[in-house]
């Protein structure tokens, strides 16, 4: 009886999430990929990096996400001159002329915070790096003498990939910590372009923001449906070996019959996809299972994941990593087309 109530449980959810994806898709024309593999991100308790131009939806699309949570939204503007402080709290003078102290971005919902943006990540200095990367590992900060816990929050950032002045690059350790990399990109569909440009209601998002349906995936309860969809969705012996030889593959791809033109394989890796990571990736694709509407993997769910939870996770010697925008997506189509699939 148990089992059966799971069961429509979980279905249940899988009718929301896929009704959260639509609403979505109503504020952030084009943007479609970028809100399934989110939504994914969501039920795999994942966080996210966000790569894209300025000006092509990315905070529109958080507000639209926070809003179909139910939970608070944050977003910070990485800066030179932000300390690990800035994050935590702000101290000002109050109308009484007397210093005061509030809590900043991070603390000041508690644990209703569900969505937290960090807009230019990399504009922000190493130390600022390591409080984030504490914060998205143990969802959890220390200050004013206690612990705060985010049980629901995920963490998504931006790069600045135009400006190289006055930026910091993430560390691996960091990047390692997201669970997709994103490219988000202005639609190429001209219909969709007309409208983002010509339609009034596209220029007041505050407007938009507010046609969704709050909290159609309440975020209180998301933990216990991820894990309750990580239980459910079962993989094959045959498909484990295969997810096996795809972990090969990101480590000695020369094995498997990779080849990219004007480079030498033998030289490429440095370090290939780490453990935690292929094991989100597993995540991600259980996911993606349960979104289809079953309880089994198949090779299909884990290519569909692979290249967002698995490119920025290769690391190349430092000749090629220079040409990484080139060289990581071309390897990871030639690794899904190269390992035999079940």
């Amino acid at each position: 009886m148990q089992d059966h109530h799971k069961d429509i449980l979980l279905a249940d959810w899988r009718d929301r999430a896929l009704a959260f994806e639509r609403e979505i898709n109503q504020v952030v024309l084009g943007l479609d990929y970028a809100v399934h593999h989110i939504t994914l991100a969501i039920f795999a308790r994942g966080h996210v990096m966000l790569e894209g131009d300025v000006g092509v939806g990315k905070t529109t699309l958080l507000r639209a996400v926070a809003c179909g949570l139910g939970g608070s939204y944050e977003r910070i503007e990485g800066t030179i001159d932000l300390m690990p402080n800035d994050l935590v709290y702000h101290t000002f003078i109050n109308e009484l002329g007397k210093p005061q102290v509030d809590p900043g971005p991070i603390l000041k919902h508690g644990e209703a915070l569900s969505v937290f943006f960090f807009n230019e990540v990399n504009r922000a200095r190493p130390q600022v790096h390591s409080l984030l990367l504490r914060v998205m590992a143990d969802r959890s900060v220390s200050a004013f003498n206690r612990e705060y816990v985010f049980p629901h929050l995920l963490v998504f950032a931006d790069r600045n990939r135009v400006e190289k002045e006055e930026t910091f690059e993430i560390p691996s350790a960091a990047r390692d910590r997201f669970i997709m990399e994103l490219h988000i990109e202005t639609p190429a569909d001209p219909d969709l372009q007309r409208l983002l440009m010509f339609d009034p209601k596209f220029h007041d998002v505050d407007r938009l923001i507010d046609t969704i349906r709050p909290g159609i995936l309440p975020y209180a309860q998301i933990n216990e449906i991820g894990r309750a969809i990580q239980h459910e969705v079962q993989a094959s012996q045959t498909l484990q070996d295969y997810a096996l030889s795809l972990w090969q593959a990101t480590r000695q791809p020369k094995q498997f019959g990779v080849k990219l033109d004007g480079v030498d394989m033998d030289r490429l890796i440095l370090a290939g996809a780490s453990a935690r990571g292929m094991s989100l990736m597993m995540r991600a694709a259980r996911v993606q299972a349960w979104l289809s509407g079953r309880a089994y993997l198949t090779p299909e769910d884990i290519q569909s994941v692979f290249r967002e939870t698995v490119a920025h996770r290769i690391f190349f010697t430092p000749v090629y990593e220079m040409r990484r925008e080139f060289i990581a997506g071309e390897l990871i189509g030639q690794i899904v087309q190269k390992v035999a699939a079940p």
